[in-house]
Order: C-alpha cells, then sequence, then structure tokens
C-alpha cells in the first residue's frame, strides 16, 4: 500500500520510524456530468483571471484571502518551517482508556507502518505496550495542512491512528431531543428488550451495498441495451397508532426471519409483575369474587330447573303417546 505521510512517532525520547497508509477505501459509484443533449463530458477548467487562461497545474500554489480580498502567496517552503513538533512528528500527549473517547470525535483511520528494519523494536514495544496496559495513546500530527489530534490503538500486529476532531468540533446536541415529555412503561421497555435479543449480532464482514449493487446492475443493463431492472414496491407501513402491537409484531417478524417460532405471548397475557411496597394487586376484589359466585350459581339454579321442566314434558308426552297406542289396539279387537 502506497504511503500518504513520512515522519515518526515520538514516544518520550523514543522515535519510531513510521509511514501512514489508508486504512479505508471508498467504494462508491462514481458519476460524470454529461451534456444531456449529445452525452459530451462536462468539464471544469483552471483559469487565471487576471490573464484569462487556463492554466496547469504545475503553475497553482496556495493563498490566503484576507479580509480585504488580499491573496497572501503560501508556499509548501513555508508550510515545511512552521514553528511546530508536530510537523513531521506524531507526538503522543497521553495513554488514556479507549471508553474515554467519544465516537463522535472519529474520523479518518491509518495504518502505521515501521519504516525500515531500525524501527521494527520499537514499533513492537509502543504496540506490546498499548495491549498490555488496554489503554489508547492519544497525539497530536500536522497533516495537509493543518495541525490535529489522533488516537493509536491495536489492531491485530499492527498500530492504527484514528484521526480525531478537536472537542470544540464536535457540536452540542442542543435542540435535538424530543421536547415533550414521554412517559416509557416498563412493559414497553420489556418488548424492546426482547426484539433486541431476537435481532441478536451480527457479523459485520457479511453486511454489504445493497445500493451499489442495484446501480451496478442498472449500468450492465442499459451498457448492454436492456431494460433496467424494475424497483420492488416497497411494503406498505400504515401509520402505527399502538406502539406495543408494533413492538411484539416487530419481535414476531424478526424470530420468522431467523427461522424461529413466531409465538409472542402479548404483554397482556402475561403475569403481572410483582408489585413492591408491600401493596397487593387489587385486580380481582372480594365483591367482585363474591358477585361472579353468585351469578354462578344463580346461572345454574336457572340451568337446572329448565332441564326439569323439561324432563317433566318430556315424560308426560311419552304416557300420553302410550294411553293413545292402547286405545288404539282395544279398539281393534
Amino acid at each position: 500500500m502506497r504511503s500518504i505521510w513520512n515522519g515518526a512517532i515520538s514516544f518520550g525520547l523514543v522515535s519510531i520510524p513510521i509511514k501512514l497508509v489508508n486504512a479505508t477505501e471508498n467504494h462508491s459509484i462514481s458519476f460524470r456530468q454529461i451534456h444531456t443533449e449529445d452525452g459530451g463530458r462536462i468539464r471544469y477548467r483552471k483559469v487565471c483571471e487576471l490573464e484569462d487562461r487556463e492554466v496547469t497545474q504545475s503553475e497553482i500554489g496556495k493563498g490566503y484571502e484576507d479580509a480585504d480580498g488580499t491573496i497572501i502567496p503560501i508556499t509548501e517552503e513555508d508550510l515545511a518551517h512552521l514553528p511546530l513538533p508536530t510537523a513531521r512528528t506524531i507526538e503522543i500527549v497521553a495513554f488514556v482508556p479507549a471508553e474515554r473517547i467519544d465516537p463522535l470525535q472519529m474520523d479518518a483511520a491509518y495504518y502505521l507502518a515501521a519504516s525500515g528494519a531500525p524501527a521494527a523494536k520499537p514499533y513492537t514495544l509502543l504496540r506490546e505496550a498499548l495491549k498490555r496496559s488496554n489503554k489508547v495513546a492519544i497525539a497530536k500530527y500536522a497533516l495537509r495542512g493543518r495541525e490535529r489530534l489522533g488516537m493509536l490503538r491495536v489492531v491485530d500486529d499492527v498500530i492504527v491512528m484514528h484521526g480525531l476532531l478537536w472537542p470544540d468540533e464536535v457540536r452540542a446536541p442542543e435542540g435535538v431531543a424530543p421536547d415533550t415529555d414521554v412517559t416509557v412503561r416498563d412493559k414497553e421497555l420489556d418488548l424492546a428488550d426482547a426484539l433486541m435479543d431476537t435481532l441478536g449480532e451480527v457479523d459485520l464482514s457479511e453486511l454489504h451495498d445493497e445500493y451499489r449493487e442495484a446501480v451496478e446492475e442498472v449500468i450492465a443493463a442499459k451498457a448492454a441495451g436492456e431494460a433496467p431492472p424494475e424497483t420492488p414496491e416497497p411494503a406498505r407501513s400504515g401509520k402505527v397508532l399502538d406502539l406495543m402491537a408494533a413492538l411484539e409484531n416487530s419481535v414476531r417478524a424478526a424470530k420468522e426471519s431467523r427461522g424461529e417460532g413466531a409465538d409472542v405471548t402479548p404483554l397482556t397475557s402475561r403475569p403481572a409483575p410483582k408489585q413492591t411496597g408491600g401493596k397487593k394487586s387489587t385486580s380481582a376484589t372480594p365483591a367482585k369474587k363474591t358477585a361472579a359466585k353468585k351469578t354462578t350459581a344463580s346461572s345454574t339454579k336457572k340451568s337446572t330447573a329448565k332441564s326439569a321442566t323439561q324432563g317433566t314434558k318430556k315424560t308426560a308426552a311419552k304416557k300420553t303417546t302410550t294411553k293413545k297406542s292402547t286405545s288404539s289396539r282395544k279398539r281393534s279387537a
């Protein structure tokens, strides 16, 4: 991998020559601007305003525009002689626990490679010290015309540096959180926990950019003179009125997607949690129980009386039928 910066790590009085290598790469699909009428490329040309002509890259330098519009030329030599110890050095200033670093500060990542055989021993020393301490190193360095903050940690057998934003570059989240008072019930949290447990963990190496793959399919189809694939209809989702039902449905869908049983016991049918403080549940009072018993007894009496009446009617009907049958036999005789 090609290095983008050469310098050294300053570890107290120890200096470790290193090379800085990009640890990430961009796989996004790039588009060109074209003239829609004829497909011609749209290009930007670098033109000098004073001479009104296009200039080459070798003729272009840097300049700072003052408040009154005056341009102050700044050369690479000017920047190379900045009175900073971090101009060509990654200066370690502290070692802190990793949890002290807010992920909001995380920026670009770089691999630090030992530069030459003499750097192998001090490089390995710093790497093993970081491993054993379970800490990360906070450092300052200069890159692309400005001083930056960095965090050094170990990945496998390599020291990695993450660029960090300065604390004053991270905006406070004022006015972002909901300004409405909302009460979240324990039952809702229980379902949210169940959903989190059902979704479980994921192997990040299995995740991929589906949008990029879809764009590649469109490009391939058009290059072959074929119609691009149609976009599938998105699933219709109605307005969520019942948060509990939405959570239960989410747990059920997550289980089905993993091939697990989709049984989700509604919270309304689950045993009520035990209450603290010595208070008894008032879900069924003695009065209600008594009323329920009376109602049941009354229903039983009515049912018994009805059965008895029907039995009497059937017996009477049977006797009448027997008498008629006997009279008919006598007449026949």
